[in-house]
């Protein structure tokens, strides 16, 4: 089919062909000609956010829910620079996303017009691929490659900037366009003799571990991860990115490693002669000093993405592939091989662990709350079928910790980048994109500060999200390393929100929610379920605990995993080895 029209009006035409049901994003200047035609659309939901890192967060949200391209858009200067945040935190993620922006007419590029930045430059580094589009011919094609682009290989943000005059210029529309991508083919097909050289590894270790990361979820692998897991009875630890690809009540499931994970999570990678790495990047929260990490084991690393392979931590078997592939093809391996190998002492080893060291939690003498315990009643209330969403600091590792994950995508958090006012917008992502499931926000009492203001998007356009902010009154983890590091100093980490500055509650009224406090144990279960019979308008709780409260076990940047620390100046006792 070809027809004349404008680019804005190619640009919301190509947008409905992809299959884009929502876009989240704020109109301006540059952008504004795009805004026109997407009124009389009746296949693209826009929906007006408060603020542009909302949109980009919640296109995050929307596509870590579903599996689709998120999609947000902004005009030129500070709408796209306030962009850069989601997508850093899409990049650092793998989350997919196509972030489209106005950008000044093409003639007053690079001449320090109104409102122009030069946000092709300023993204590069933090976008799979980025395009700026100056001819309105060019706008059907950029948008179709764009959404390939986004969407196969290793996820990842991707950035559109068209030019003002290329929007409102008429140009020939045809569909489906002819991509012109010749540099980029992604590997999917993991290599035969290296799956071949993996299975002799497995074959030979007699300390193995899953090393499982968001690799694995983005390839839609977990069924096929818990069947290599059950065919060959090695114990599994999931990153937090993978929480919920392998269910936590599994009894092979030792639970999360890094620097806020389980001690049985850290025992079993420390302990290790081999890690069968799946779409892991080997990062400092997971290895913590990385030439002490894992000092017997072997490497097998899984990725497709051939740039994270050895990248921190040398492959013995390096494989360059899907994870579902990869996976899929060892068992096929494996199953031919025979039967599985003996981890009785292994087994044995790791079950010590773990019923020597389970998580805990400290409770209180004055009777107030600790937050872990909202946690685990939060969990046991909404259940596992439920999307949860975390900001980013202790809070977000009690929703790691204790609440129990046994659905793949299930727990959404910004884990790479760490942003700070993530959850808020995420999680109305999240409910747009499963409008029939329960959503709850996770959040502390600073980061929902930096992005609260999406409250009234929701309230607006009837998305009903449930927050629960974890209010100690301080920056949480700024306090705990103040504790630990700093003398208990404690520089500009008071936030005084317990002094209700501000009232959550009547703040959540202001914005149309609904607003709950809770500060006693007692009290919990009913708060958590008065919030859960409320499904017609956002539910904000303030619950109020106690502001020492932290995060156990903890590895210290930088020093080694050996160091892990179950509470203050308390280490577990690993067994001696003869090795």
């Amino acid at each position: 089919m070809t027809e004349r029209m404008t680019g804005a009006q190619a640009l919301v035409r190509a947008l409905e062909h992809v299959g884009v049901d929502t876009v989240f994003g704020i109109p301006g200047g540059a952008i504004l000609p795009a805004y026109d035609p997407l009124y009389d659309s009746t296949k693209v939901r826009h929906v007006l956010v408060r603020h542009e890192q909302g949109a980009g967060h919640a296109a995050e949200g929307y596509a870590q829910a579903t599996g689709k391209v998120g999609v947000c858009m902004a005009t030129s200067g500070p709408g796209a620079t306030n962009l850069v945040t989601p997508i850093a935190d899409a990049y650092m993620d793998s989350v997919p996303i196509v972030a489209i922006t106005g950008q000044v007419a093409s003639g007053a590029i690079g001449t320090d017009a109104f409102q122009e930045a030069d946000i092709s430059g300023i993204t590069m580094p933090i976008t799979k691929h980025n395009f700026l589009v100056t001819d309105p011919q060019d706008i059907p094609r950029t948008i179709v490659e764009a959404f390939h682009i986004a969407s196969t290989g290793r996820p990842g943000p991707v950035l559109v900037d068209i030019s003002k005059d290329a929007l409102q210029a008429d140009a020939t529309f045809s569909w489906p366009p002819t991509m012109q991508l010749p540099g980029y083919r992604p590997v999917t097909r993991p290599h035969s003799k290296q799956i071949r050289e993996a299975a002799k590894l497995i074959a030979e270790a007699k300390r193995p571990v899953l090393y499982v990361g968001g690799g694995v979820h983005k390839a839609g692998a977990a069924p096929e991860l818990r069947r290599l897991a059950e065919l060959t009875n090695i114990p599994v630890v999931t990153t937090l990115m993978a929480r919920g690809t392998f269910p936590d009540s599994h009894p092979q499931h030792m639970g999360m490693p890094g620097m806020h994970g389980s001690v049985t999570a850290v025992g079993a990678l420390q302990k290790s002669d081999l890690l069968i790495g799946l779409g892991v990047r080997f990062d400092d929260r997971v290895t913590g000093q990385l030439s002490t990490f894992a000092p017997h084991a072997k490497v097998v690393h899984a990725d497709i993405d051939p740039a994270e392979i050895s990248k921190n931590r040398h492959a013995d078997v390096p494989i360059v592939g899907d994870c579902k592939e990869v996976i899929t093809d060892l068992i096929a391996v494996i199953e031919a091989a025979g039967p599985e190998g003996d981890y009785a002492d292994w087994w044995k080893l790791l079950n010590g662990m773990k019923e020597t060291y389970p998580l805990g939690y400290e409770e209180f003498a004055d009777g107030s709350l600790a937050p872990q315990y909202v946690m685990e009643r939060l969990s046991a209330i909404a259940g596992p079928d439920t999307y949860y969403v975390a900001g980013v600091g202790q809070h977000q590792m009690w929703a790691s910790q204790f609440i129990d994950y046994e659905n793949p995508g299930t727990f959404i958090n910004s884990g790479g980048l760490g942003t700070m006012g993530f959850a808020v917008p995420a999680a109305m992502g999240a409910k747009m994109g499963r409008p029939d499931s329960t959503v709850w926000a996770i959040d502390g009492d600073g980061c929902f500060q930096m992005t609260n203001q999406e409250l009234a998007t929701c309230a607006v356009e009837g998305v009903p999200v449930k927050i629960a902010i974890i209010n100690n009154g301080n920056l949480g983890m700024i306090r705990q390393w103040q504790t630990l590091f700093y003398e208990q100093r404690y520089s500009n980490s008071d936030l005084q929100t317990t002094r209700r500055i501000p009232d959550f509650v009547k703040l959540a009224e202001a914005y149309g929610c609904v607003g709950l406090r809770c500060e006693r144990p007692e009290d919990v279960d009913a708060t958590i379920k008065k919030a859960m019979e409320i499904n017609d308008v956002p539910v904000v709780v303030d619950f109020v605990v106690h502001q020492d409260a932290m995060v156990w076990p903890m590895v210290a940047a930088g020093t080694s995993n050996d160091s892990i620390k179950i509470a203050r100046d308390m280490a577990p006792k690993w067994e001696s080895e003869d090795e």
